[in-house]
């Protein structure tokens, strides 16, 4: 079926902004670069860069953050029709600090910030049905009436055949009550076709007592006995989606299958500069993939490729790579 978008993502936008004194601890920062971040925002610069169509549905608050926000999203090529701005609220921010190899302290700045406050209403203007794939996040459910909204995208997308992809984004602060993230995902799950997620993210997730384990910052770690939450993936796969993928870090990551195949992805190793944002570039390089109809197992070595890449650089969005870029780093490594 013929249809406009590749990609439509959903939620947050935000200004990054990261420490330019590499190694320095938080209080010794001295000065920080302005960027664009934002789970989803940096998911559809990573796809647009690739070559697929994306729009975008991020809340914004009627400010300059909004206007910067959409300025850089404009010059990348995602389609901004559907942003809306909602008055009285304010785009958020996140400040950075950057200690290699597994220091990246995140302070978030969202006291009444513009994407929870996403509508049905919202929903309802933008092209669900016109897009193959819905990209919803974790921090999208985390509040109301963000939650429903999602709920409600995600609903349509299932109607109109539109794949619904949840990239988990657990971040512990965002959440009012961290109890609540493994039941919502779980609650989440029939409407899902695609699940992606770090080790830590998935365990706290679907594990009943995920939660005692939850770390604020999640993208670098990887939780040993990965394996041995079997019965957790296989229900939440039972549940409905088709495919759980599990990013590991520095090891391999492993895509669990409906009907029980396990697949086994290997990482490119690369110095690691700066953790932040590489989860969302690989989820660019996996639904690259995923769209053009690859495996799995290609589609998440793609995923791997993208990650580091964003790895070795200092930003997020800002910093996502293109496909002419990533296939020649995969190439110069031997191939997929």
């Amino acid at each position: 079926m013929s249809r406009s978008y590749d990609v439509l993502a959903l939620g947050r936008s935000s200004i990054d902004l990261y420490a330019n004194e590499i190694g320095a601890p938080f209080t010794e920062i001295k000065s920080f670069a302005a960027y664009v971040g934002g789970c989803p925002t940096n998911i559809s610069v990573g796809t647009r860069r690739l070559g697929l169509r994306t729009a975008i549905l991020n809340p914004l608050g009627e400010d300059l953050v909004g206007d910067f926000v959409l300025s850089f999203l404009e010059r990348e090529g995602v389609d901004v029709r559907f942003s809306r701005r909602k008055p009285g609220r304010r785009t958020s921010a996140f400040l950075l600090g950057i200690q290699p190899p597994d220091r990246f302290p995140l302070v978030p700045y969202r006291d009444n910030c513009a994407d929870l406050e996403l509508t049905i209403d919202d929903v309802l203007t933008a092209p669900v049905a016109d897009s193959h794939t819905l990209l919803i996040t974790g921090t999208g459910l985390s509040r109301q009436p963000s939650r429903d909204a999602t709920l409600f995208a995600a609903e349509r997308a299932k109607a109109h055949g539109t794949k619904v992809i949840l990239d988990l984004d657990f971040r512990s602060e965002l959440w009012a009550d961290v109890r609540t993230f493994g039941v919502t995902i779980r609650a989440a799950l029939p409407l899902v076709d695609v699940v992606i997620g770090t080790s830590d993210e998935v365990k706290s997730a679907l594990l009943k007592d995920g939660v005692k384990s939850i770390a604020v910052n999640t993208q670098a770690s990887s939780v040993s006995g990965d394996k041995g939450a079997a019965e957790e993936i296989k229900n939440a796969l039972d549940a409905g989606p088709e495919a759980l993928v599990m990013k590991r870090g520095g090891e391999t990551t492993i895509v669990y299958v409906s009907g029980g195949e396990t697949l086994d992805a290997r990482i490119f190793p690369v110095e690691v500069y700066n953790v932040l944002g590489a989860g969302d570039a690989f989820a660019s390089g996996f639904l690259y993939g995923y769209l053009k109809g690859w495996d799995w197992h290609k589609s998440a070595r793609m995923g791997n490729a993208c990650g580091a890449i964003v790895v070795t650089r200092h930003g997020c969005a800002n910093f996502m790579p293109y496909e002419h870029e990533v296939l020649t780093f995969i190439e110069e490594r031997g191939g997929f």
